[in-house]
């Protein structure tokens, strides 16, 4: 069988996978059984060939990705929670994600361009003063990643995300998908998201470098308006380092995103590792 690349994400309880037909997701319920549910892995580019552009593809990738990983978060909220007190209707997990996308533009856009106020006296130069702003903005999501990994429900997500890293490596080895073979692979992957993330907030330092220094509002609303621009370069440099990773100034190149995933996964248990398994399986 030939292989392809899958990825995914980890949600509550479980995994999502994206295959290059299916996507997946499992999910250890409370009585302790594995939910398993698959969908077609539909794409826009397939009926548009121009949107498979490179620098174009990126952008829709990321937002397919991004409505993919907000169901798979939503689905598995209802699947962890039916039958419990705290299950939640669909109105409130949607009103939830709603806020946590507020939040993060509030947190990692906002807050940074704003904080400059107090360094615009010391520095007038532009350009230093956007690579500042590039800097808060990565010093506050590493303050912010260390802190929800200490809530115990956030480390356990971290814990199916190491699992999602080490089931792939495992199919990309071509071995066979048992939990002894996943279980000593790496955590850490060249495509994961927070690679992506990393690169994201680098190229961004350097593109909004060039912008000059206007008002508050402008300068909010260049960050928003310019983010697929950016997404779709950052989409290619990941696209990149995930074939040539062998390579080692490619290998160099990513390390910052490799040292951050320390951060955002964990060694998973074994059940963990089995319900990663089953979300692999179910795409290939």
């Amino acid at each position: 069988m030939a292989k392809f690349n899958i990825g995914g994400q980890a949600v509550i309880e479980g995994v999502m996978m994206r295959g290059k037909e299916l996507v997946s997701i499992a999910v250890r319920l409370p009585d302790g059984t594995i939910s398993v549910e698959t969908k077609p892995a539909a794409t826009i580019r397939d009926k548009y060939p121009l949107l498979n552009k490179p620098f174009i593809r990126g952008v829709i990738v990321l937002f397919e990705s991004l409505k993919d990983g907000l169901g798979a978060l939503q689905r598995s909220a209802q699947l962890t929670s039916e039958g419990t007190e705290e299950e939640m209707t669909s109105t409130e997990v949607i009103s939830t994600m709603l806020v946590s996308v507020t939040m993060a533009v509030g947190l990692f856009i906002v807050v940074p361009t704003w904080s400059m106020r107090f360094l615009h006296g010391v520095i007038m130069d532009p350009i230093w003063l956007n690579l500042a702003e590039g800097l808060m903005r990565m010093l506050i999501f590493l303050v912010y990643v260390v802190a929800i990994s200490m809530m115990d429900d956030i480390r356990r997500v971290f814990q199916y995300h190491g699992a999602e890293h080490k089931t792939i490596f495992t199919y990309e080895a071509g071995l066979p998908l048992t939990v002894e073979n996943v279980r000593k692979q790496s955590t850490l992957h060249p495509r994961c998201g927070t690679n992506f993330l990393m690169i994201v907030m680098l190229i961004s330092m350097f593109v909004f470098a060039f912008f000059g220094w206007p008002d508050l509002l402008t300068r909010i609303a260049s960050r928003l308006l310019f983010m697929p621009v950016i997404a779709g370069i950052s989409y290619e440099a990941i696209r990149y380092a995930g074939f040539h990773c062998q390579n080692p100034l490619v290998h160099a190149a990513i390390m910052p995103g490799l040292l951050l995933q320390k951060l955002t996964t964990r060694q998973p248990d074994d059940d963990q590792i089995e319900v990663a398994i089953k979300s692999v399986e179910a795409v290939i």
